[in-house]
């Protein structure tokens, strides 16, 4: 793929603490977003407009635009990047999708969304695909059993703990049970990647009913996704789902074998747990804390916190 680079010089502007707060809030964006390498177009930077009073302690700095891009002085090589990832997320987007029409299959899956870089199409060549999975309630484990064996019937790689072969792997690093959907973490960098999640898979409305139990993400990141109140269904959410067709015993002998289901997995991982969050209803593996890296490192606001 041939790339043409602007002959032009960035046009450059300079931001200070004189500077109004609107010019600011987009400095924020454009700091932020170049920690992961990724410059804004003109509809991003409206997108992914922080909210008033969050951000990062300014400096003098000086903003570039070129081919269309915002950036940070003297970044303008994260252009080149952000176009070669594009098409690279191009490839891994197919390959979710895939994942996500062989899921659906199963009853239990009630939402598949993508996530991490992916979801921003801004993933390499090298890196896996991640996915967050929301199972019906009460059916967690025995849904994360199924999920496993029906992607290797299918043929789809699935990324093993500890390994550095990544590429187009997928890697299901969030299960969530539709009864406990809150993110309880609740930062400028848990509220980007719940925003940024992309549907795969929506049965029932669960990604709106997802939105909906983190609304708070709109504190940090206010027009970064439309939020609408989804009809919820009548049943209790905080209780075990009832699943159609299904008549009181069998739901028993779903939660049983759920707690059986949970008990093997995390015997299973129990030694190589770190920082990772495991319990009946969510198991979440993210081995880097990016929220704690941005606030170290990039002297984010501890407001922002």
């Amino acid at each position: 793929m041939k790339i043409e680079h602007s002959k032009t010089k960035p046009q450059t502007t300079v931001l200070n603490r004189r500077y109004q707060t609107s010019n600011l809030n987009l400095l924020t964006s454009i700091i932020y977003h170049d920690i992961f390498g990724y410059p804004l177009t003109k509809s991003d930077l409206s997108k992914w407009k922080v909210a008033e009073g969050l951000g990062f302690k300014v400096r003098d700095l000086r903003i570039d635009k070129s081919r269309g891009y915002y950036f940070l002085e003297g970044r303008q090589g994260i252009i080149l990047k952000r176009v070669v990832n594009e098409k690279a997320s191009r490839r891994k987007l197919k390959i979710a999708k895939l994942a996500g029409t062989v899921l659906a299959k199963v009853p239990t899956v009630r939402m598949i969304g993508i996530t991490g870089a992916l979801a921003m199409k801004n993933a390499d060549e090298e890196s896996d695909i991640d996915l967050a999975i929301v199972a019906s309630g009460g059916t967690l484990w025995t849904t994360r059993l199924i999920v496993y064996c029906l992607l290797f019937i299918a043929g789809l790689s699935v990324r093993k703990p500890n390994r550095q072969d990544q590429e187009d792997k997928l890697c299901l690093n969030m299960w969530f049970d539709e009864g406990n959907l809150i993110w309880r973490k609740r930062n400028i960098f848990t509220a980007h990647e719940i925003a940024q999640i992309i549907p795969i898979v929506n049965k029932d409305r669960t990604y709106e009913k997802f939105l909906q139990k983190n609304k708070w993400i709109l504190d940090y990141w206010p027009k970064s996704v439309k939020i609408r109140n989804p009809k919820f269904e009548s049943r209790n959410n905080l209780e075990f789902s009832k699943l159609k067709h299904i008549n009181i015993v069998s739901n028993l002998v779903l939660r049983a074998s759920n707690f059986i289901a949970f008990k093997m997995q995390y015997l299973h991982m129990r030694s190589k747990i770190t920082r990772e969050v495991v319990t009946p209803s969510r198991a979440i593996f993210h081995p880097f804390d990016w929220s704690k890296y941005i606030q170290k490192n990039f002297l984010l606001d501890k407001s922002s916190f």
